[in-house]
């Protein structure tokens, strides 16, 4: 099944065991959020990006042949990433989908069967990137940023935050955890379908957050290789030009969603080279909760979630040795710091959903409005990597906000 509602055992539960437990769910309750509808059919579209710059994006089949895949041994470890960055020419470019096109049909197919409802005439959104645009870089380069989805979920859930990292000037690489992901699409249209256990236990999300550390470590080798003019693509597909030497290596950061936010936590816990990381609403399991991080660290949660009500957070909390902040976002669900915020909203719009799947979307998504909910995160986000990649500081991460007054300081 792509998704599965929430279960009413507490944030901590919610948190990480259902990180996609509504990814594939696609509404939630509110006003649209830019769907147009053309006689039946319903397209949808994601926040444009708020930043300066244009941005191109690209897609890479890494193959780590030293590193036998967990669940499919001995078969090498296969991933999928996609790099989004600036450029100066998005326009000559064809924008790039949200989904290819065999991830997009079983999605749609998928999602209509959780929505009880056809998605047959909904047309996924398009991204705002330039598909192979030549790379913009200044001086050193730009600095890195890496984005891990929650568990069970795709790297695509998280492109209204990566667009507009990308827009401020940032190289955003995204990751896709085979077989941990809802499903891969490998060139030529290979699916790799999710073999996370229907019924989660500790165990599965041990297995999974080991393999998303390994998987982590490889993507950053995979970018010095990059960097310094390699073509680490398993068929050497044609790569952006500028590519070589864009990226700045000794700003690095990271963030995700969920059991993402825990990746950004364990890779800071066991490599030096990330130097800043984010955690949208995913608890802390693992070694790292008891063992902290010199290095900043940023918490955001949704409306029900935090320190109060999560142990593994405030341990954690507790052993953060570098600049940390817990930051609240009122009105939220868990799937409010995922794409499902803003194209849930304009399908609740468009078509005749069941109410009782409504409610229970409700409470996935959060009563908040979708562009207000973005902007915010975008917001945050983006002045914490500023802050700490960049050293410029904006003010935003001091306290609150009238600009923002849906993010609540956690002291």
């Amino acid at each position: 099944m792509i998704s599965q509602f929430p279960e009413p055992s507490g944030p901590r539960r919610r948190s990480v065991l259902v990180a996609a437990g509504a990814a594939g769910l696609l509404l939630a309750i509110g006003e649209p959020a830019g769907a147009t509808i053309r006689g039946k059919r319903v397209r949808l579209s994601l926040p444009a990006p708020s930043g300066p710059q244009r941005i191109g994006t690209t897609s890479l089949h890494l193959v780590d042949h030293s590193r036998q895949d967990p669940w499919t041994a001995p078969a090498p470890r296969e991933l999928m990433i996609s790099l989004w960055y600036p450029t100066l020419n998005a326009d000559a470019h064809r924008r790039a989908p949200w989904l290819s096109r065999a991830a997009a049909s079983l999605y749609l197919k998928q999602a209509g069967k959780d929505l009880q409802t056809p998605l047959d005439d909904v047309v996924l959104p398009m991204t705002h990137a330039g598909r192979g645009a030549p790379v913009k870089a200044r001086g050193r380069g730009n600095p890195v940023v890496l984005f891990s989805p929650g568990y069970g979920s795709m790297r695509a859930l998280g492109t209204a935050l990566v667009e507009d990292l990308a827009s401020r000037g940032y190289v955003v690489v995204t990751i896709d955890h085979t077989y941990d992901s809802q499903f891969v699409e490998f060139p030529g249209g290979r699916l790799e379908l999710t073999r996370k256990p229907a019924e989660q236990s500790e165990e599965a999300v041990a297995k999974a957050s080991k393999a998303r550390l390994d998987d982590t470590r490889f993507v950053l080798d995979q970018l010095a290789a990059l960097n310094a003019g390699r073509h680490p693509d398993a068929g050497q597909r044609r790569l952006p030009h500028g590519l070589r030497g864009s990226f700045d290596l000794s700003r690095i950061g990271m963030f995700g969603h969920s059991l993402g936010g825990a990746a950004a936590a364990d890779i800071m816990a066991e490599d030096s080279r990330v130097l800043a990381g984010a955690d949208l609403d995913g608890t802390i399991p693992g070694a790292v909760a008891d063992t902290g991080l010199d290095r900043p660290f940023l918490l955001m949660s949704n409306a029900t979630h935090g320190r109060d009500n999560d142990p593994d957070w405030e341990k954690f909390w507790s052993h953060l040795r570098g600049w940390r902040r817990e930051l609240r976002l009122r009105g939220s669900g868990h799937q409010t710091y995922t794409d499902l915020s803003p194209i849930g909203r304009q399908l609740m719009r468009a078509l005749p959903i069941p109410p009782p799947v409504a409610a229970r979307l409700t409470e996935s998504i959060g009563t908040i409005d979708a562009g207000r909910a973005v902007a915010a995160q975008r917001a945050y986000i983006g002045a914490f990597f500023d802050l700490h990649l960049r050293h410029r500081d904006n003010s935003l991460l001091s306290g609150p906000s009238p600009r923002y007054p849906e993010i609540q300081f956690v002291p």
